[in-house]
């Protein structure tokens, strides 16, 4: 069967089956997976790829975006450093600069065989609490050479034909932190893949390699196709926008992300070149997440587009070479992936929101609110290292408010349950609500951050944590007011206050029983001029206590009686 003879419903249901089968991987991996990061965060993925080029076929909704273009990248490094793939391999890689994220983001890539001939690649993304490095968790603050973040691995053959090679397991065990409990993660992302495997081979044979090969072209050029459609709608023109990194982490100054793009017909060109050189600390951006980061960006913009190699098509993105957005070894690369790819992501939404209003948004939370705690319990006598992904609020749009304590723009990682941090390490949250106050003001007001408070009850820790929009909060558009900003704040036992000079970015600050470290996460921008909000929409958000009214006459000229009601009189006078 060819592609131009293959019928609609056939096409629809290959298409689904090869998601499920990501899905399923997705699934796998989650439930039999050690760490909370992964198992209850969520922070993986799983794909399909394709055996020439490494181009990506297909990813599950259960997929975090921003692998999208890393792990098709990673597929096309191991394509060209690993010979002979054997069935049952497993490849491991986490080295950033071959199409990787930071170090955390472990990958591990299986060859997918049908009838003794490669396929495809199957291949996931599972973050690790910890590779080893300068601090428990990885995201040091003050890195300024990769091998201070932990273990770089190049493509290596962990399991050869189905079996374990227990000496790289032991070069491995030897160079992080709670290396016991990494075993059940491997297994768990290996257990995934071979999963995956058999999934994709009952589809193959339920309907024929030759039907499954043309639906997969099929599916690119439509995708690539639909993409082109959506693009072709934009206004021809350049257009510009921007976004800030709070600081590198060693020097105390933004970074500018500058982003130019040029929409040509059916294609858009995407230009960062005067975007800042590149940073002393772990700031700096690989290339694959820089390019992964304006796809996750379109994919947001137009959410209708099927997820394949074909969606990217038509964006070209020009290599920010000179940039912080374009790392090569040495540089330090931990807070790319979490915090510079949703810069990135805000500059491309802060370039194309004048050209199509209707379809964007202001800036959401943009922070992944990294945060590691890492110490020994003396009641086990066990090592531990916590990893906490917190949420913020998105940006308010045309049709509505942002939503509250939303996930992070490049993926779908969720805070895990406190319940579930209390059983595992010896934390106890004193405080988990939402920010009071965060959200940007605007005719559609921005979302609401997180606020949480969490103290060790045995035994003394190192915090750290790579965060942002601690200088700045996520933009408005269209008149609407910036979200408010990331706080961190340590409340030491014996009465001293403490705040990282960097505001968002910091390691090492020991805290012991009765310490309590308050972080409190970004609320989204507002859209559209705050003047233009219903005062009955205020005076509901003053009754949620979402803010008060004192902010509701700043920010909206909205006056509240005694009861809460509106004021309509003295409303009407401010806002003229």
């Amino acid at each position: 069967m060819t592609a131009e003879t293959i019928d609609p419903v056939t096409l629809t249901v290959i298409q689904n089956g090869l998601a499920q089968v990501c899905n399923e991987m997705d699934l796998a991996f989650c439930r039999a997976a050690f760490s909370p990061v992964i198992s209850e965060a969520m922070d993986r993925s799983d794909g399909i790829y394709a055996a020439g080029d490494g181009a990506l076929i297909a990813q599950g909704e259960l997929g975090l975006p921003v692998f999208v273009g890393t792990m098709q990248y990673g597929t096309q490094a191991v394509i060209e450093r690993v010979a002979n793939p054997e069935p049952d391999d497993v490849i491991l890689c986490n080295d950033p600069y071959l199409g990787g994220t930071h170090l955390m983001d472990v990958r591990f890539y299986r060859p997918f065989f049908y009838k003794g001939r490669l396929y495809c690649w199957l291949a996931n993304t599972g973050h690790w609490p910890d590779t080893g490095g300068m601090v428990p968790g990885g995201f040091s603050a003050r890195a300024t050479e990769v091998e201070q973040e932990g273990l770089r691995l190049p493509p290596v053959k962990l399991f050869k034909r189905g079996v374990l090679d227990a000496e790289i397991l032991a070069i491995i065990q030897s160079n992080i932190r709670i290396a016991d409990q990494r075993i059940g993660d491997i297994q768990a992302q290996a257990a995934a893949l071979k999963i995956g495997d058999r999934r994709l081979t009952a589809l193959l044979d339920r309907y024929g390699e030759e039907t499954v090969t043309a639906a997969i072209g099929q599916l690119r050029r439509r995708a690539a196709q639909l993409m082109r459609a959506k693009i072709a709608k934009i206004p021809d023109g350049v257009y510009e926008g921007e976004a800030f990194v709070d600081s590198d982490g060693v020097v105390d100054e933004p970074l500018r992300i500058a982003m130019k793009i040029t929409v040509v017909g059916d294609e858009m060109i995407f230009d960062m070149s005067g975007s800042s050189p590149p940073c002393r600390g772990p700031m700096n951006s690989v290339i694959a997440t820089t390019r992964s980061s304006v796809y996750l960006a379109m994919k947001h913009i137009f959410p209708d587009v099927p997820l394949n190699a074909g969606t990217y098509e038509p964006l070209k993105i020009l290599d920010p070479k000179g940039t912080f957005l374009y790392a090569e070894y040495p540089r330090p690369v931990s807070g790319c992936a979490a915090e510079v790819s949703q810069r990135i992501a805000e500059a491309v939404f802060a370039a194309l929101t004048e050209a199509i209003p209707d379809e964007l948004f202001a800036a959401p939370a943009g922070s992944s609110g990294n945060f590691a705690l890492g110490g020994s319990d003396p009641q086990t006598g066990r090592s531990y290292v916590m990893y906490v992904i917190s949420g913020g609020g998105y940006g308010g749009y045309a049709e509505g408010d942002g939503l509250s304590n939303g996930c992070s723009t490049i993926g779908i990682s969720k805070s895990q349950p406190v319940e579930v941090l209390e059983q595992y390490y010896p934390v106890l949250f004193h405080r988990y609500a939402l920010h009071d106050g965060s959200a940007g003001a605007g005719a559609s007001r921005g979302g609401l951050g997180l606020s949480y408070a969490v103290s060790v009850r045995r035994g003394e820790a190192r915090a750290s944590m790579v965060m942002d929009h601690g200088r700045t909060g996520p933009q408005g558009a269209l008149g609407g007011a910036d979200g408010g900003p990331n706080r961190v704040r340590f409340q030491f036992k014996d009465g001293r206050s403490y705040e990282p000079e960097h505001k968002s970015k910091d390691q090492d600050v020991t805290i012991r029983p009765g310490d309590v470290v308050h972080v409190s996460t970004p609320g989204g921008g507002g859209f559209g001029d705050p003047m233009r909000r219903d005062p009955a929409k205020v005076a509901a958000d003053v009754a949620k206590g979402y803010y008060d009214a004192e902010a509701a006459r700043a920010h909206y000229a909205v006056v509240l009686a005694p009861d809460g009601s509106v004021d309509a009189a003295e409303t009407a006078r401010l806002r003229g």
